[in-house]
This record gives structure tokens, C-alpha cells and sequence, in this order.
């Protein structure tokens, strides 16, 4: 018997979610970026380029996009997860010899982020297809995993037999999780990767049982959050090994799995219980009393069927009209609306600003005096995460008082914090420090994971995929830009040395990319101002 359509529907954010938690390999980059360094002969320049080898992969993501529309998604996960094992894989086998040049590492590099955007865009389909009704709220719970793709693979690679790790170096040993793991992975899930159409019978009985499951999820997601945040800053203090925080960890990133399967149970029982029901009346005469009973049972039943019918019905209808009254954008139209040039570079100027920030807070903290960075890269991380869990609560609440709120105005109330945070590092103090990455790292994740549903909001969903794809482009391009400006600022402020320190080395770096995200919440707020008609209307009841 195959699966309800409700237990598929979750089963395919189960997978999802398993998706996005492995789907960062280019997170652990800092890990071995020194080692590499000198296993390569690799000056700063060229490896802060080869840190950004993975951004520039996803200009070609709208590649998946387009591979969305003809092939099986469970195919599209598995293409990207070979890109990610052709790419990391040659690296590892071939890391020591002197034939793989740099350019190789690049291109080897780019061709694995590539495969990221390819893995993205099959979560985003699952869970803007799946759950239509709630497609905000599904994206942004399983996009909140991926701030855990480091937390992931450290932990994986610190729970490794002591042989494995001696055998090999610590460049080598993330280069093979880094191939190995997402096609592991991408394997146990691809029989969930598929889009599951519901049957009216039971749209309505499904929107009133949806509100357990999904408490449930955030539940299981807090609860992994914070096992996260315990096993980098505060694991050894409580007395929990390394070992048993990886256990703890990985149970909790499979407990999800019990939803769809206690959704599964649920419907059977119902079935049998049904059955149950039909045998006795069937087994009772006619003109008995208990008969009665059951045929004024089937009568209210039969009432308040088609009064869920009737209001099911009403919904479809404001629905289809809202959404035919949405335009569907696409191709080469897509360029040539100024909406599209104003979502792109105010995400530029802001969630991928950040990201650039958060590639830097090494380099920064050193400059700052700090002589372990490892803290304030496990806080930018923790608050990453739960900042790409936000929007998923705002929704689901917002949503419940009847009301949506638009994608665009949530973005530009983001970036605001955001200007001020790197105006505030201009203070000399840890603290400013600590507490502005703590804003940014938070403003970042809660964009990139409002980001996927403001695509959706504003060119629709019909073209979402290559549509998504050719709006992240912006990622490499900013990584580029922001990136070498740090770097030259930087290295202006060493004075012909390697290292600068004083809070003057980024002085300059923060102003500027304090009023960039200044204008780009300007922008956002422009954007928002011309599609708020078509945003954060008040749902239908």
C-alpha cells in the first residue's frame, strides 16, 4: 500500500531537512584553508579567490532550475550531489600531487557549488509544491538546517577512528566528507523527493491536522539548535564527551522522521477503527436502537463533509484569484523588470554582505586582538541558525491571526538592523564586536531564508527555479566585490606586512559596508512600496 498523501508530504520535508543539513561542505572551508595553504604553496590572495571558488559555481545555477522542469527532482538531487563528489573527490585523491594546480582546485571547487544550487532548488520545489498553504513556513524550517552544515561535518570528522585521522591530514579528511557524505545522504533520501499531490477529501482533514505536526517540527528544531550550540561553546563544561554529543546530535536530526510515521500509524488506526464501526452496524438489525444512532452519526457526519466541502471549495476559489491576479515572470522578462534589478542588488547588499562579513570573522577577530576566533565563529553560526528559523515562526503565528506577511518588508526590517550592526564594530570594544556579529549572523540567515519565498512572492511559482537561481547569482558577484575591497583595505593597513592589527584595519571596510546596506535597505524599501499590493494581504479564512 503506498503511502498517505499526508505521511509523503512530510516524509518529503524529512528529506529535505536532511538535504540542507549536509548541503554546506563549503562551511568547513576555514577548518583546513591553512593547511591547504601550505600543502599548495597558496599565497593569502589566491586562497581568499579560492574561498569564493564555491560562490562563483552558482552563477550556472539557474542550470537546476532549468533541469527542474524536465527531470525527476530526486534526479536533480542526485546530479548535484555528483558534482559535489567529482568535485571534492579528485581534490582528495589527487591532493598531493603536484599535477593538480590551482586552477583545478578552483574549478574542481566551483563545480562543487555548483551542485549546491542543484540540491537547493529540489528543497525549495519540495516545499513550495507540497505545502502550498504553508510553503513559507516549510521553506524556511528546512533552510534553517543549513546553518548546521558546519556544526555537521566538524562533528563527523572529530567523532572519526583516531586511525582514519592519522592516515590522513585534516585537509584530506573534509575533502572526502565533503564528497562522500552528500551522495550518502542524497541516496536514503531520494525516495522522498518527490512532488504528492492531495485529493480534495483530504485538503481539509490535512489543514486541520497540520498544526500538530508542525509544532512538533519546531519543537525537534529548537531542540537541535540548542544540542548545537552545547556541543560547540559549552559541551566539555557540562561533562558530555565528544562522542555522546555526536549520538544526541544525529538523533535528534532523525526524529523528525516520526512525524510521517506516526501520520502513517494515525491513518491506518482511523481505517481500522472505521472497519470496526461498519461490522457492527452491519451485525445489529435494522429497527434496532443502536442503528439509529448510527444512522444520525452518518447523517452529521455526511453534514459537516460537505460544509468542509463548501468552505474548501470558497477557499480554492479566493486562492486561484489571488493567484491568477499574481503574474507569472520568467526568461528573459525577468531582466528587464525593475523589481528584479531592485530584489537583486538589495540582496546583495546585505545577505550577501553578511556572508562576506561572517568569510572575514577570522581575520577580523585576529585584528582585534583575539587570540581564539573559534567562539565568535560557533556564536555567528547559533545565530545563523536560529535566525533562518525566525521567519518560520512569524509565519505560522501570522498565519494563524489570518493575516501573511510580505516578503519584501520583512527583508528591508532586516537590513536595517543589519547597517547598524557594522557602523557599532567601529567601537573598539569585544563586546561591539561580539554583539554585532551576533545581529549580523542572525540578520543573514533570517534573509537567505526569507530570500527563497520572496522569489516566489514576486515573479511566482511557475518559473521559481531558474528564477531563484539567476537571483543568487548575486552571491558570487558580491563575494567578489566585498571581498577584494577587505582584502585591499586590509592589506593597505598592513603596510606591506601580512598581518595588520588595531581596530583601524576594517575601520574603513565597516563604513563602507555599513552604508551599502544602508542603501540597500533603501532599496528593499522601494521594492516593497511598489509590490505591497500584491504582499502581505490578509489570508482567506
Amino acid at each position: 500500500m503506498s503511502s498517505s498523501p499526508s505521511s509523503a508530504h512530510w516524509l518529503s520535508l524529512v528529506g529535505s531537512v536532511w538535504l540542507q543539513t549536509i548541503n554546506g561542505p563549503n562551511a568547513d572551508f576555514p577548518v583546513y584553508s591553512s593547511q591547504l595553504k601550505e600543502i599548495k604553496g597558496i599565497s593569502q590572495v589566491r586562497l581568499n579567490f579560492l574561498a569564493s571558488a564555491s560562490d562563483v559555481g552558482k552563477v550556472f545555477g539557474w542550470f537546476a532550475g532549468v533541469a527542474a522542469l524536465h527531470l525527476p527532482l530526486w534526479a536533480v538531487a542526485l546530479t548535484g550531489a555528483a558534482f559535489g563528489l567529482v568535485g571534492y573527490g579528485v581534490q582528495f585523491l589527487f591532493l598531493d600531487s603536484p599535477r593538480l594546480a590551482y586552477w583545478h582546485l578552483f574549478l574542481l571547487t566551483s563545480l562543487a557549488g555548483n551542485g549546491i544550487c542543484w540540491i537547493n532548488t529540489v528543497c525549495y520545489l519540495l516545499c513550495i509544491n507540497n505545502f502550498p498553504s504553508d510553503s513559507r513556513v516549510a521553506v524556511s524550517l528546512a533552510t534553517s538546517y543549513l546553518g548546521l552544515s558546519a556544526k555537521f561535518y566538524t562533528t563527523v570528522a572529530e567523532t572519526l577512528p583516531r586511525a582514519a585521522r592519522a592516515r590522513y591530514s585534516t585537509t584530506k579528511v573534509y575533502l572526502l566528507l565533503n564528497a562522500v557524505v552528500p551522495m550518502a545522504v542524497t541516496l536514503v533520501a531520494a525516495p522522498s523527493l518527490r512532488v504528492v499531490e492531495m485529493v480534495k477529501e483530504e485538503c481539509s482533514r490535512n489543514k486541520r491536522r497540520s498544526q500538530a505536526p508542525f509544532l512538533a517540527m519546531f519543537a525537534i528544531t529548537l531542540a537541535t539548535g540548542a544540542c548545537a550550540i552545547i556541543g560547540s561553546v559549552g559541551a566539555k563544561s557540562i561533562g558530555l564527551s565528544t562522542r555522546e554529543h555526536m549520538v544526541s546530535f544525529f538523533v535528534l536530526l532523525a526524529l523528525p522522521l516520526l512525524i510521517p510515521v506516526g501520520l502513517r500509524v494515525r491513518k491506518s488506526m482511523a481505517k481500522i477503527r472505521e472497519a470496526k464501526w461498519e461490522n457492527r452496524v452491519h451485525d445489529h438489525d435494522s429497527d434496532g436502537p443502536e442503528t439509529a444512532v448510527s444512522v444520525s452519526v452518518v447523517e452529521i457526519e455526511v453534514v459537516e463533509d460537505k460544509r468542509e466541502e463548501e468552505e474548501q471549495r470558497q477557499e480554492a476559489e479566493q486562492q486561484s484569484s489571488s493567484s491568477s491576479s499574481q503574474e507569472e515572470v520568467g526568461g528573459l522578462r525577468l531582466l528587464r523588470k525593475l523589481d528584479f534589478w531592485l530584489y537583486f542588488f538589495s540582496y546583495m547588499f546585505s545577505g550577501t554582505l553578511g556572508l562576506v562579513f561572517l568569510n572575514n570573522l577570522g581575520q577580523i577577530a585576529e585584528s582585534r586582538g583575539l587570540a581564539d576566533a573559534s567562539t565568535l565563529v560557533s556564536l555567528s553560526s547559533s545565530f545563523g541558525f536560529f535566525g533562518r528559523l525566525l521567519p518560520a515562526f512569524l509565519d505560522y503565528y501570522t498565519a494563524k491571526s489570518g493575516y501573511s506577511l510580505s516578503r519584501t518588508g520583512s527583508m528591508a526590517a532586516l537590513m536595517a538592523p543589519m547597517s547598524g550592526a557594522f557602523f557599532l564594530l567601529l567601537h573598539p570594544r569585544h563586546m561591539s564586536l561580539y554583539a554585532s556579529t551576533a545581529v549580523v549572523g542572525t540578520c543573514t540567515g533570517a534573509i537567505t531564508s526569507v530570500a527563497a519565498s520572496a522569489t516566489n512572492e514576486l515573479f511566482g511559482t511557475k518559473n521559481f527555479g531558474v528564477n531563484h537561481n539567476v537571483v543568487v547569482a548575486n552571491i558570487p558577484l558580491g563575494s567578489l566585490c566585498f571581498g577584494y575591497l577587505a582584502a585591499y583595505l586590509y592589506q593597505r593597513g598592513a603596510r606591506g606586512g601580512s598581518r595588520c592589527m588595531g581596530a583601524a584595519c576594517y575601520r574603513d571596510t565597516f563604513i563602507l559596508w555599513g552604508a551599502t546596506c544602508a542603501l540597500g535597505t533603501a532599496l528593499c524599501a522601494v521594492l516593497y512600496a511598489r509590490s505591497r499590493g500584491s504582499a502581505g494581504k490578509r489570508l482567506p479564512r
